[in-house]
Protein backbone atom coordinates (compact mmCIF):
# COMPACT_ATOMS: atom_id res chain seq x y z
CA UNK A 1 0.00 0.00 0.00
CA UNK A 2 0.84 3.60 -0.83
CA UNK A 3 1.55 5.38 2.70
CA UNK A 4 -0.59 8.57 1.92
CA UNK A 5 -3.47 5.20 1.70
CA UNK A 6 -2.96 3.99 5.04
CA UNK A 7 -5.94 6.17 7.33
CA UNK A 8 -4.11 7.48 9.71
CA UNK A 9 -5.67 7.60 13.53
CA UNK A 10 -7.35 10.82 14.49
CA UNK A 11 -5.96 12.31 17.63
CA UNK A 12 -8.84 13.21 19.58
CA UNK A 13 -6.83 14.80 22.16
CA UNK A 14 -7.75 17.66 24.10
CA UNK A 15 -5.32 19.60 23.06
CA UNK A 16 -5.58 17.90 19.42
CA UNK A 17 -9.45 19.53 19.21
CA UNK A 18 -8.25 22.64 20.10
CA UNK A 19 -5.74 22.96 17.58
CA UNK A 20 -8.16 21.83 15.03
CA UNK A 21 -11.14 24.03 16.44
CA UNK A 22 -8.51 27.22 16.68
CA UNK A 23 -7.49 26.75 12.96
CA UNK A 24 -10.94 27.00 12.02
CA UNK A 25 -11.62 30.70 13.88
CA UNK A 26 -11.13 33.93 12.83
CA UNK A 27 -8.71 36.42 14.77
CA UNK A 28 -12.04 38.26 16.27
CA UNK A 29 -13.26 34.57 17.59
CA UNK A 30 -9.73 33.34 18.92
CA UNK A 31 -8.80 36.99 20.68
CA UNK A 32 -12.51 36.58 22.21
CA UNK A 33 -11.24 33.23 24.10
CA UNK A 34 -8.46 35.24 25.75
CA UNK A 35 -11.10 37.39 27.36
CA UNK A 36 -12.97 36.94 31.00
CA UNK A 37 -15.45 39.61 31.31
CA UNK A 38 -16.85 40.39 34.58
CA UNK A 39 -20.49 40.28 35.38
CA UNK A 40 -21.00 42.07 39.16
CA UNK A 41 -24.35 41.37 40.92
CA UNK A 42 -26.93 43.15 40.66
CA UNK A 43 -26.18 43.14 36.54
CA UNK A 44 -28.53 41.84 34.03
CA UNK A 45 -26.99 39.31 32.11
CA UNK A 46 -28.10 40.64 29.03
CA UNK A 47 -25.11 43.44 29.69
CA UNK A 48 -23.07 41.27 28.27
CA UNK A 49 -24.85 39.74 25.41
CA UNK A 50 -22.91 41.74 22.90
CA UNK A 51 -19.43 40.75 24.12
CA UNK A 52 -20.08 36.96 24.44
CA UNK A 53 -22.61 36.92 21.22
CA UNK A 54 -20.86 39.11 18.83
CA UNK A 55 -17.33 39.57 20.10
CA UNK A 56 -16.64 36.14 20.99
CA UNK A 57 -15.65 36.84 24.78
CA UNK A 58 -15.04 32.93 25.69
CA UNK A 59 -15.22 33.74 30.26
CA UNK A 60 -17.12 35.56 32.34
CA UNK A 61 -16.16 36.83 35.99
CA UNK A 62 -18.86 36.15 38.36
CA UNK A 63 -18.49 39.17 40.66
CA UNK A 64 -19.62 40.69 43.80
CA UNK A 65 -22.50 39.55 46.60
CA UNK A 66 -24.49 36.81 44.65
CA UNK A 67 -26.98 34.14 46.18
CA UNK A 68 -27.44 30.76 44.58
CA UNK A 69 -30.93 30.87 42.61
CA UNK A 70 -29.76 34.49 41.24
CA UNK A 71 -26.42 33.36 40.23
CA UNK A 72 -27.70 30.13 38.84
CA UNK A 73 -30.17 31.75 36.26
CA UNK A 74 -27.50 34.38 35.19
CA UNK A 75 -24.63 31.82 34.40
CA UNK A 76 -27.42 29.51 32.60
CA UNK A 77 -28.27 32.52 30.62
CA UNK A 78 -24.87 33.68 29.57
CA UNK A 79 -24.41 30.26 28.56
CA UNK A 80 -27.35 30.53 26.88
CA UNK A 81 -25.27 33.51 24.41
CA UNK A 82 -22.23 31.14 23.89
CA UNK A 83 -22.41 28.51 21.16
CA UNK A 84 -23.79 24.96 22.51
CA UNK A 85 -20.02 23.31 21.08
CA UNK A 86 -18.19 26.36 23.29
CA UNK A 87 -19.60 27.21 26.27
CA UNK A 88 -18.10 29.60 28.44
CA UNK A 89 -15.55 29.21 31.24
CA UNK A 90 -17.70 30.69 34.29
CA UNK A 91 -15.82 31.61 37.68
CA UNK A 92 -15.42 33.72 40.69
CA UNK A 93 -13.81 34.22 43.87
CA UNK A 94 -14.81 31.50 46.67
CA UNK A 95 -11.89 30.92 48.91
CA UNK A 96 -13.56 31.63 52.09
CA UNK A 97 -13.08 34.31 54.77
CA UNK A 98 -13.80 37.36 53.73
CA UNK A 99 -13.58 36.66 50.15
CA UNK A 100 -16.75 34.44 49.20
CA UNK A 101 -18.65 35.89 46.25
CA UNK A 102 -21.50 33.41 46.11
CA UNK A 103 -23.10 33.26 50.09
CA UNK A 104 -26.52 32.75 51.31
CA UNK A 105 -29.14 29.59 50.51
CA UNK A 106 -27.08 27.15 48.53
CA UNK A 107 -23.42 28.06 49.77
CA UNK A 108 -21.74 26.81 53.12
CA UNK A 109 -20.40 29.54 54.89
CA UNK A 110 -16.35 28.88 53.85
CA UNK A 111 -13.69 28.88 56.79
CA UNK A 112 -10.91 31.71 55.91
CA UNK A 113 -8.11 29.77 54.51
CA UNK A 114 -5.74 30.76 57.97
CA UNK A 115 -8.61 28.23 59.57
CA UNK A 116 -8.33 25.89 56.10
CA UNK A 117 -5.02 25.61 57.50
CA UNK A 118 -5.78 24.49 60.68
CA UNK A 119 -7.94 21.21 59.13
CA UNK A 120 -5.77 18.27 58.14
CA UNK A 121 -5.71 17.85 54.58
CA UNK A 122 -8.06 15.08 54.33
CA UNK A 123 -10.60 17.04 55.77
CA UNK A 124 -10.03 20.27 53.58
CA UNK A 125 -10.21 17.93 50.50
CA UNK A 126 -13.45 16.88 51.45
CA UNK A 127 -15.04 20.21 52.29
CA UNK A 128 -13.75 21.68 49.35
CA UNK A 129 -15.64 19.22 47.32
CA UNK A 130 -18.66 19.98 48.93
CA UNK A 131 -18.27 23.81 48.27
CA UNK A 132 -17.12 22.93 44.50
CA UNK A 133 -20.71 20.86 44.18
CA UNK A 134 -22.29 23.82 45.78
CA UNK A 135 -20.60 26.09 43.11
CA UNK A 136 -21.22 23.21 40.02
CA UNK A 137 -24.97 23.62 40.79
CA UNK A 138 -24.80 27.43 40.63
CA UNK A 139 -23.24 26.67 36.55
CA UNK A 140 -19.68 27.71 38.11
CA UNK A 141 -17.09 25.88 36.47
CA UNK A 142 -13.43 27.58 37.64
CA UNK A 143 -13.06 28.71 41.34
CA UNK A 144 -9.99 31.43 41.18
CA UNK A 145 -8.68 29.90 44.44
CA UNK A 146 -6.85 29.13 46.30
CA UNK A 147 -4.11 31.66 47.16
CA UNK A 148 -0.48 29.81 47.81
CA UNK A 149 1.33 32.75 48.86
CA UNK A 150 3.65 32.68 52.25
CA UNK A 151 3.65 35.42 54.32
CA UNK A 152 7.15 36.54 55.12
CA UNK A 153 6.93 39.87 56.63
CA UNK A 154 4.23 40.94 59.48
CA UNK A 155 0.97 39.66 58.71
CA UNK A 156 -1.14 42.53 59.90
CA UNK A 157 1.53 45.18 56.83
CA UNK A 158 0.76 42.17 54.19
CA UNK A 159 -2.08 44.45 53.17
CA UNK A 160 -3.37 41.58 50.16
CA UNK A 161 -3.10 38.36 52.20
CA UNK A 162 -2.01 38.40 55.76
CA UNK A 163 -4.39 41.20 56.96
CA UNK A 164 -7.01 39.16 55.18
CA UNK A 165 -6.40 35.56 56.31
CA UNK A 166 -6.35 34.64 52.40
CA UNK A 167 -3.21 32.13 53.22
CA UNK A 168 -2.87 28.43 55.01
CA UNK A 169 -0.81 30.71 57.45
CA UNK A 170 1.51 27.52 57.14
CA UNK A 171 5.23 27.12 55.89
CA UNK A 172 5.43 27.01 51.72
CA UNK A 173 5.29 23.07 52.30
CA UNK A 174 2.09 23.01 54.06
CA UNK A 175 0.70 25.70 52.28
CA UNK A 176 1.22 23.68 48.61
CA UNK A 177 -0.41 20.36 50.92
CA UNK A 178 -3.57 22.14 51.38
CA UNK A 179 -3.42 24.23 48.32
CA UNK A 180 -3.50 20.46 46.57
CA UNK A 181 -6.19 19.47 48.44
CA UNK A 182 -8.37 22.32 48.10
CA UNK A 183 -7.54 21.55 43.97
CA UNK A 184 -8.50 17.87 44.50
CA UNK A 185 -11.65 18.30 46.47
CA UNK A 186 -12.82 21.16 43.76
CA UNK A 187 -11.88 18.94 41.27
CA UNK A 188 -13.87 16.27 43.08
CA UNK A 189 -17.33 18.08 42.37
CA UNK A 190 -16.02 18.89 38.61
CA UNK A 191 -15.16 22.30 39.11
CA UNK A 192 -11.52 23.94 38.25
CA UNK A 193 -8.99 25.65 40.24
CA UNK A 194 -6.94 28.44 39.69
CA UNK A 195 -3.84 28.78 41.98
CA UNK A 196 -2.86 32.20 42.72
CA UNK A 197 -1.44 35.01 42.90
CA UNK A 198 2.25 34.01 40.99
CA UNK A 199 4.87 34.05 42.77
CA UNK A 200 3.24 35.38 45.91
CA UNK A 201 2.08 38.15 46.98
CA UNK A 202 3.06 37.66 50.95
CA UNK A 203 6.02 39.67 50.82
CA UNK A 204 4.53 42.94 50.07
CA UNK A 205 2.98 45.69 51.82
CA UNK A 206 0.28 46.98 49.31
CA UNK A 207 -2.76 45.53 47.79
CA UNK A 208 -2.47 45.44 44.23
CA UNK A 209 -6.35 45.90 43.73
CA UNK A 210 -6.28 49.06 45.73
CA UNK A 211 -2.51 50.44 44.85
CA UNK A 212 0.40 50.69 42.80
CA UNK A 213 2.71 51.37 46.07
CA UNK A 214 4.03 48.83 48.18
CA UNK A 215 4.02 46.39 45.35
CA UNK A 216 7.80 45.59 44.54
CA UNK A 217 8.91 42.42 46.27
CA UNK A 218 12.51 42.52 47.07
CA UNK A 219 13.00 38.96 48.51
CA UNK A 220 11.14 36.40 46.33
CA UNK A 221 13.27 34.19 44.16
CA UNK A 222 13.30 32.07 41.22
CA UNK A 223 15.06 29.44 43.98
CA UNK A 224 13.53 30.13 46.61
CA UNK A 225 10.62 28.46 49.18
CA UNK A 226 7.64 30.95 48.28
CA UNK A 227 7.80 30.01 44.47
CA UNK A 228 8.53 25.96 45.40
CA UNK A 229 5.18 26.16 46.93
CA UNK A 230 3.43 27.25 43.76
CA UNK A 231 5.43 24.81 41.89
CA UNK A 232 4.85 21.75 44.12
CA UNK A 233 0.97 22.71 43.58
CA UNK A 234 1.11 22.13 40.14
CA UNK A 235 0.96 17.94 40.60
CA UNK A 236 -2.84 18.41 41.90
CA UNK A 237 -3.24 19.93 38.38
CA UNK A 238 -4.71 23.37 38.58
CA UNK A 239 -6.61 24.31 35.56
CA UNK A 240 -5.04 27.86 35.48
CA UNK A 241 -2.15 29.54 37.12
CA UNK A 242 -3.09 33.27 37.65
CA UNK A 243 -0.39 35.81 37.78
CA UNK A 244 0.80 38.48 40.09
CA UNK A 245 0.53 42.20 39.73
CA UNK A 246 3.50 43.09 42.13
CA UNK A 247 6.79 43.57 40.65
CA UNK A 248 9.35 40.82 41.86
CA UNK A 249 13.39 42.69 42.00
CA UNK A 250 14.93 39.43 42.10
CA UNK A 251 13.30 38.02 38.95
CA UNK A 252 12.50 40.87 36.86
CA UNK A 253 12.69 44.53 38.42
CA UNK A 254 10.96 45.82 35.05
CA UNK A 255 8.03 44.16 34.74
CA UNK A 256 4.54 42.91 36.71
CA UNK A 257 4.99 39.43 36.62
CA UNK A 258 2.06 39.15 34.58
CA UNK A 259 3.83 40.93 32.00
CA UNK A 260 6.94 39.07 32.45
CA UNK A 261 8.43 36.64 29.41
CA UNK A 262 11.06 36.33 31.80
CA UNK A 263 8.61 34.70 34.39
CA UNK A 264 5.91 33.54 32.16
CA UNK A 265 7.64 32.08 29.10
CA UNK A 266 11.40 31.29 30.18
CA UNK A 267 10.38 29.82 33.64
CA UNK A 268 6.89 28.92 34.25
CA UNK A 269 6.18 27.50 31.10
CA UNK A 270 9.94 26.62 29.74
CA UNK A 271 11.83 26.09 33.13
CA UNK A 272 8.75 24.40 35.13
CA UNK A 273 7.08 22.76 32.26
CA UNK A 274 3.50 24.39 32.91
CA UNK A 275 1.98 24.14 29.60
CA UNK A 276 -1.90 25.22 30.81
CA UNK A 277 -4.12 28.53 30.61
CA UNK A 278 -1.98 31.17 32.68
CA UNK A 279 -4.68 33.67 33.68
CA UNK A 280 -4.19 37.25 34.66
CA UNK A 281 -5.09 38.95 38.24
CA UNK A 282 -7.77 41.85 37.22
CA UNK A 283 -5.78 44.14 34.43
CA UNK A 284 -8.24 47.08 36.10
CA UNK A 285 -6.46 46.99 39.42
CA UNK A 286 -4.92 50.08 40.07
CA UNK A 287 -1.27 48.63 40.16
CA UNK A 288 -2.02 48.79 35.91
CA UNK A 289 -3.53 52.17 36.13
CA UNK A 290 -0.25 53.42 34.36
CA UNK A 291 -0.77 51.11 31.37
CA UNK A 292 -3.68 52.16 28.51
CA UNK A 293 -6.34 49.57 29.13
CA UNK A 294 -5.91 48.90 25.10
CA UNK A 295 -2.65 47.53 25.59
CA UNK A 296 -3.13 45.73 29.15
CA UNK A 297 -4.41 42.21 26.68
CA UNK A 298 -1.23 42.74 24.27
CA UNK A 299 1.47 42.82 27.31
CA UNK A 300 -0.41 39.81 29.24
CA UNK A 301 -0.10 37.87 25.89
CA UNK A 302 3.14 39.21 24.62
CA UNK A 303 5.08 37.96 27.90
CA UNK A 304 3.44 34.23 27.54
CA UNK A 305 0.26 34.47 29.16
CA UNK A 306 -3.29 33.63 27.71
CA UNK A 307 -6.45 34.73 29.15
CA UNK A 308 -6.92 38.39 30.50
CA UNK A 309 -9.09 38.78 33.76
CA UNK A 310 -11.25 42.29 34.58
CA UNK A 311 -12.55 43.70 37.01
CA UNK A 312 -14.16 46.17 35.64
CA UNK A 313 -16.75 46.56 32.41
CA UNK A 314 -15.01 49.70 30.90
CA UNK A 315 -12.23 47.81 29.96
CA UNK A 316 -13.59 44.97 28.51
CA UNK A 317 -14.01 46.81 25.52
CA UNK A 318 -10.63 48.15 25.27
CA UNK A 319 -8.66 45.13 26.19
CA UNK A 320 -10.35 42.95 23.12
CA UNK A 321 -9.78 46.01 20.14
CA UNK A 322 -6.20 46.50 21.43
CA UNK A 323 -5.75 42.71 20.72
CA UNK A 324 -7.71 42.85 17.71
CA UNK A 325 -5.20 45.41 16.20
CA UNK A 326 -2.36 44.35 17.65
CA UNK A 327 -3.07 40.94 16.14
CA UNK A 328 -4.34 42.11 12.53
CA UNK A 329 -0.60 44.01 11.93
CA UNK A 330 1.64 41.78 13.77
CA UNK A 331 2.11 38.14 12.50
CA UNK A 332 4.20 37.02 15.27
CA UNK A 333 1.86 38.01 17.87
CA UNK A 334 -1.32 36.61 15.99
CA UNK A 335 0.69 33.57 16.76
CA UNK A 336 0.92 34.36 20.34
CA UNK A 337 -2.55 34.95 19.72
CA UNK A 338 -3.24 31.54 17.90
CA UNK A 339 -1.30 29.33 20.48
CA UNK A 340 -3.19 31.18 23.97
CA UNK A 341 -6.32 30.24 22.63
CA UNK A 342 -5.24 26.40 21.96
CA UNK A 343 -4.58 26.46 25.19
CA UNK A 344 -7.81 28.19 26.64
CA UNK A 345 -9.69 25.49 24.47
CA UNK A 346 -7.89 22.88 25.45
CA UNK A 347 -8.95 23.48 29.07
CA UNK A 348 -12.49 23.69 27.82
CA UNK A 349 -12.26 20.01 25.70
CA UNK A 350 -10.97 18.78 29.33
CA UNK A 351 -13.90 20.31 31.30
CA UNK A 352 -16.12 18.90 28.62
CA UNK A 353 -17.29 22.93 27.76
CA UNK A 354 -16.14 22.59 24.31
CA UNK A 355 -17.10 19.33 22.04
Amino acid sequence: LDKAQVPSVRDDSPHAKAVRAVESMSVEERVGQLVMAPLFAGSDPSSLYDLIANRHVGSVLIIGNWTSGIVAAATSTLQSYAPGDNQLLMSTDQEGGLVQHLKGAGFDTMPSAIQQGAMDVSQLRQSASAWGTQLKAAGINVDLAPVVGTVTVDRSSNAPIGALYRDFGLDPAGNADHAKAFIQGMSDSGVGSAIKHYPGLGSVTGNTDFTANGILDTTTTLDGPEISAFNGTLEASPSMVMMSLATYQAIDPNNPAVFSSTLVTGYLRGKIGFQGVVTSDSLSATALSGVQPSDLGVRLVEAGGDLACIGASSYVQPVLDGLNAKAAGDATFARKVQQSAIRVMTLKYEMGLAR
